[in-house]
């Protein structure tokens, strides 16, 4: 399955007003070293001819394919203005690409800060309902065991007088005096 031809990756330097394509841009079908003509050899043609090669800037002032100035992010107003500068593609200039990468970059900041700060809020909620919900329990666990205790003291104080009432009473002296009775 044939691939289309890869965008010339332009290497300064090279020849002057050519530049050469290595084996590592082309790809895995490379067939050798591909030459690619200088972005100035671009200029007075369209927008679409100069950007087919990566490293050309169009520059619609004055209809120029120029060089991209590497050592700079962003292409100097002497050079060309950034609202008529263009690059990767002829329909957005690169005031609109800094915008839109600026909102984007935003908007995933303001996401992922507000995903941090609710996860973050969640977790201490939970760990404070867990808190709360163990105390309570605590509580409702000292209260059976009082109320526990409570009825088995009652219990015990209602068999004694049934004891007490049929004369089967022990003495807390001495626990064996029913049996010199009888």
């Amino acid at each position: 399955m044939a691939r289309s031809p890869p965008k010339c990756w332009g290497v300064p330097g090279v020849g002057g007003t050519e530049t050469a394509v290595t084996e590592s841009q082309e790809g895995a079908d490379w067939n050798g070293p591909r030459w690619c003509p200088a972005c100035s050899a671009f200029s007075q043609k369209s927008c679409e001819e100069c950007l087919k090669n990566v490293s050309c800037l169009w520059c619609y002032t004055n209809n120029t394919c120029i060089d991209y100035p590497v050592r700079s992010i962003l292409p100097p107003s002497s050079l060309c203005s950034l609202s008529n500068a263009r690059w990767g593609v002829c329909w957005i200039n690169f005031e609109a690409l800094i915008i839109a990468m600026a909102v984007i970059a935003g908007l995933i900041l303001v996401s992922i800060t507000v995903c941090c700060c609710y996860c973050c809020y969640c977790r201490r909620r939970s760990r404070s309902r867990l808190d709360e919900e163990e105390e309570q329990l605590a509580r409702k666990r000292e209260e059976r065991r009082l109320q526990s205790l409570q009825r088995k003291h009652e219990r015990k104080l209602k068999h004694d007088e049934i004891r007490k009432k049929y004369g089967l009473l022990q003495d807390s002296d001495n626990p064996y005096s029913r049996f010199e009775n009888e």
